[in-house]
């Protein structure tokens, strides 16, 4: 199904662990040229790569905090002088950079929210434009921006996770923006809206609190990462998707299901 990512050259945020590295495995599988990012370069690095390559991708680790403007354009940089271009672009890098009551937050952990989940997305998606635009116009399909939205963006997140949620509903909104200004240049955008996934995001819930969380969900559990990293590979594929943008495809396991 997948057969058109084979050499597409695929850019990941955020991608040496968890759904990242998960949607790297996909890619790698599928024949794709590989970009993985971390803002710190740990073990994990060189297990991650090994990982992607015995499956049979090409791939390069790029060390960039995408916290940072500066940082977003180098890594954009490096990656399309390493693979000489970019197909698909992949903002997942980001988290929940800690909770705060509204009366507690200040100017340095709304900053430090909003500079992790949006600024990353916002920056390098701009430094990569010129790179998508080209290689649309080169292969005569789309290239695409896919970045990892949240359920937490449309219910406003837990106590204490609003500017979390804010920063999400942020970015699927801007994507809109985006369909506007780009679809002339053959770039398509769209969202991967994860529902409750098993992840290190909700390691420090306790059993009582995921089991709660679980019965609202109509499958009755937390997803895996395994089963959101394929929509990822859908987006990216022309031939699955061409026609597609703009569009938050939810995989939340009927959680708030539209």
């Amino acid at each position: 199904m997948f057969n058109d990512l084979k050499g597409k050259r695929v850019l990941i945020t955020g991608s040496t662990a968890g759904m990242g590295l998960a949607t790297a495995k996909v890619f790698a599988k599928f024949g794709a040229k590989v970009g993985l990012n971390s803002h710190q370069k740990g073990p994990e690095v060189e297990s991650a790569i090994a990982e992607l390559e015995a499956l049979g991708g090409e791939v390069a680790f790029f060390q960039a905090n995408l916290m940072q403007t500066a940082e977003c354009e180098k890594l954009v940089a490096e990656f399309t002088a390493h693979f000489g271009g970019m197909d698909v672009l992949i903002n997942n890098a980001g988290g929940l950079g800690g909770r705060e009551n509204l009366e507690n937050i200040d100017d340095e952990f709304y900053e430090r929210v909003m500079n992790l989940n949006a600024r990353s997305a916002l920056m390098t998606t701009k430094f990569s434009i010129p790179h998508l635009r080209a290689s649309a116009l080169e292969s005569g399909e789309t290239s695409c921006v896919i970045s990892t939205g949240s359920i937490a963006a449309r219910e406003g997140g837990g106590v204490g996770a609003g500017i979390y949620a804010a920063s999400k509903a942020w970015l699927h909104d801007i994507h809109r923006n985006w369909v506007k200004e780009f679809t002339k240049d053959n770039i398509r955008f769209n969202i991967v809206s994860p529902g409750t996934i098993d992840t290190a995001f909700h390691d420090g819930k306790s059993d009582e609190l995921r089991a709660a969380i679980a019965g609202t969900i109509p499958m009755g559990r937390f997803g895996r990462i395994e089963e959101v990293a394929p929509t990822f590979a859908f987006f990216a594929s022309h031939a699955c998707s061409g026609y597609v943008t703009g569009q938050i495809l939810d995989v939340n396991g009927g959680q708030m299901a539209p």
